[in-house]
């Protein structure tokens, strides 16, 4: 019986996304009755202590076509009121292959 209760967050997929400052991890998960569901996690390291702080959200099945409408509500509401510039981020490059004019208003928001 070990083995089955061990299911109810075992991870059956994993993608790891690194935007600048943040990391984002989209985890999905397997429930004990094997039914899939997705952990949002992002991870940032505070500056005060160098502590990562997490902050998690789970997205059901059931809610993915209404979370994934909201969002790109959302997402094309800013792009056409503001002009976004997505980065492309290299490893251990994050911040020296951009100067610092060209972003310097837009520096760290959070949701």
């Amino acid at each position: 019986m070990g083995d089955f209760e061990n299911k109810e967050r075992e991870e059956v997929f994993s993608k790891k996304v690194r935007a600048g400052k943040r990391t984002y991890f989209f985890d999905v998960k397997a429930t004990r009755s094997n039914d899939y569901y997705v952990t949002i996690t992002e991870s940032k390291k505070r500056f005060e202590d160098g502590q990562f702080i997490k902050h998690k959200i789970f997205l059901y099945k059931e809610d993915f076509e209404k979370f994934a409408e909201g969002l790109t509500d959302v997402v094309e509401y800013i792009k056409a009121n503001q002009e976004v510039v997505e980065k492309r981020y290299e490893p251990n490059q994050e911040d020296s292959a951009y100067n610092g004019t060209e972003y310097a208003q837009k520096d760290d928001f959070s949701f």
